[in-house]
């Protein structure tokens, strides 16, 4: 082991296990802050290799098995194959494996975000100055002697939406990313679904990110492979720590509306227009899943494809399936080998059966062309719905603090594809000025048995859901489609009760081949979805799984006061109050 050439003393260049790795680089910021980055590259001193960059705050030296051993159990044991070709002493929550990539040929390269493992400064998740930072980052690995210059991002989640972030501004060496699972837009993505506080980064901060907050110093994990601590060399008291830090769940309560706090911290897809693979996650609703569908639609980039998955949100990333699937594309992007990545189908999808099984298909466009808009028309009268109008009106009315109605379909007469994103048109009523609409998409077999999924974050993950305040029920006419509303979330109209109003809800994009006899339900509520069957034992303990919800509940009372939103909703059908489900089926290439 070696000190820097530059001589800081937290900085030191080892060759160990195919690589050679230097920890704590520093990486100095034009306001004078210093970021660390632990670099991977091959042995030779003379090799310039393309770079694969992260940035972010889950403290780049906390192994994947110590900081995360629910996921890691569960991800080796669904796909053993994780653990091939790897010492796996140097895996990382949400990032790539660099003994999977050096000798392949590149460098890979962590960066902890300012205040967030070894950087120093202010904790400020999702900032603009976070975004600023990764740029800065960029440019400083592209402009290293061991690198080509050319540089890429890839990770999960929280490091996808970095991708996203700095894809817009395009700095020096940026030349394609792969967003795998990851938001763009920070209000309506992950916080604020249909202008409903989502409580998820409240326990995300606490489990994932104050946790490894810079200065924690003797108090946090170590570094298995420098027996260093994770979260810097300096030990700060409680109170500079929270001096040091924002709380972006509380700042989340202070902007209830979008605006210019939002808007600073979400990507303008339309701008990005460099090669990139999205990939998202079938079961991923209520963070990701709508960044990658979006992303891949407005972006007027020439270079991009969409791919979609299921299972969990971590496993398939460092599966070989994920792993193949990033290599042909920064090999392509990257090295500038003729690998045929050009030539592959913009759209790939893994199709989702009953029985758990996924089968490949490719599409060239998203939505699919071929789709059939179908509107499956409510039924107050029957607690139906069906692909004509009922014969009458009607109406039903639920409390939204009990489980709401559900409308099935008949048993359906032929085998069944339902593809793409989903939207609905519900006229209701409130006892209140407002009231929030939490919808649900279910299947249920010939015996009435709702079936379930592995999600990103939840083993019993329904097919699709949806939200709407309705207080936020405007629509944007310019930026809708008829299978997406787009609400601009601006200003608060509240509800005269009593009177009915006409509300266009989003459904996040689903897929499910249903076979014949099956049903299709939606279910319209007041409150989070509760999955009712037996919950097996992981779901039972991993600290994201709320029966379905994989985290994703809605019950701050400073958001949701009992006044507004402990109530009665009134839902109208049929007439010229005809409610609906629009529907995505695909039927089979001719």
């Amino acid at each position: 082991m070696t000190l820097d050439s530059k001589g800081d003393i937290h900085t030191r260049t080892e060759v160990r296990d195919g690589m050679r790795i230097t920890w704590n680089a520093p990486i100095k910021m034009s306001d004078g802050t210093v970021l660390r980055a632990d670099v991977f590259r091959p042995i030779a001193e003379d090799l310039r290799a393309p770079v694969i960059i992260s940035h972010g705050v889950y403290a780049k030296g906390l192994s994947y098995q110590d900081g995360y051993p629910m996921q890691w159990e569960k991800m080796v044991n669904d796909f053993p194959d994780v653990l091939e070709g790897s010492t796996n002493k140097y895996q990382s929550w949400e990032v790539s494996d660099p003994e999977r990539w050096v000798p392949h040929g590149y460098a890979v390269v962590r960066v902890d975000s300012r205040g967030a493992g070894w950087s120093e400064g202010v904790l400020d998740p999702m900032s603009p100055q976070e975004t600023a930072d990764f740029c800065s980052s960029i440019e400083w690995a592209a402009e290293q002697p061991w690198s080509d210059g050319t540089v890429g991002v890839l990770g999960i989640s929280y490091f996808a939406n970095m991708a996203w972030r700095v894809a817009e501004r395009r700095p020096k060496g940026l030349k394609a990313v792969i967003p795998w699972e990851g938001f763009i837009d920070l209000y309506r993505d992950p916080t604020y679904h249909g202008g409903i506080l989502n409580e998820f980064s409240k326990k995300w901060a606490a489990i994932q990110a104050v946790t490894v907050q810079y200065g924690l110093g003797s108090r946090a994990k170590r570094n298995p492979n420098t027996g260093e601590s994770i979260a810097g060399p300096v030990d700060k008291s409680d109170a500079e720590l929270t001096s040091h830090r924002h709380d972006l769940y509380e700042q989340s309560l202070e902007w209830p509306l979008d605006g210019p706090f939002w808007q600073s911290r979400t990507p303008d897809p339309t701008e990005i227009d460099l090669p990139f693979l999205s990939c998202a996650n079938w079961g991923g609703m209520g963070i990701h899943p709508r960044g990658n569908f979006n992303g891949f639609t407005e972006s007027p980039s020439k270079q991009k494809w969409l791919e979609v998955h299921g299972d969990s949100h971590w496993s398939l990333f460092s599966a070989s399936y994920g792993l193949t699937l990033q290599k042909r594309f920064f090999d392509h992007f990257l090295k500038g080998i003729d690998n045929g990545w050009d030539r592959s189908p913009r759209v790939q999808l893994n199709i989702r059966n009953v029985d758990g099984r996924f089968q490949r298909r490719d599409e060239h466009e998203w939505p699919i062309g071929r789709t059939r808009w179908t509107k499956f028309y409510l039924d107050a009268s029957q607690s139906a719905m069906a692909a004509g109008l009922p014969p009458q009106t009607a109406n039903s009315r639920y409390e939204s603090t009990g489980k709401g109605l559900t409308f099935r379909t008949p048993p359906l007469s032929e085998e069944t594809e339902i593809t793409g994103p989903i939207a609905a048109k519900l006229f209701i009523e409130s006892t209140t000025a407002d009231a929030d609409l939490f919808l649900v998409v279910q299947v249920f077999d010939p015996s009435g048995k709702e079936l379930t999924f592995q999600g990103a974050l939840d083993p019993n993950t329904p097919i699709a859901m949806g939200w709407l305040r309705a207080s936020h029920r405007r629509v944007d006419p310019s930026r809708s489609k008829p299978w997406q509303p787009y609400h601009p979330h601006d200003k608060v109209e509240p509800l005269t009760a009593g009177q009915v109003y006409e509300l266009d809800i989003e459904i996040l994009p689903t897929c499910i081949v249903l076979p014949k006899g099956w049903t299709l339900g939606l279910s319209v509520r007041g409150k989070d979805y509760e999955y009712e069957g037996d919950v097996e034992e992981f779901g039972q303990q991993f600290y994201y799984a709320t029966r379905g919800t994989g985290g994703m509940t809605h019950n701050d009372v400073r958001d949701r006061p009992s006044a507004l939103f402990d109530n009665a909703v009134t839902l109208h059908t049929g007439g010229g109050r005809a409610s609906y489900l629009l529907v995505p089926i695909v039927p089979p290439r001719s």
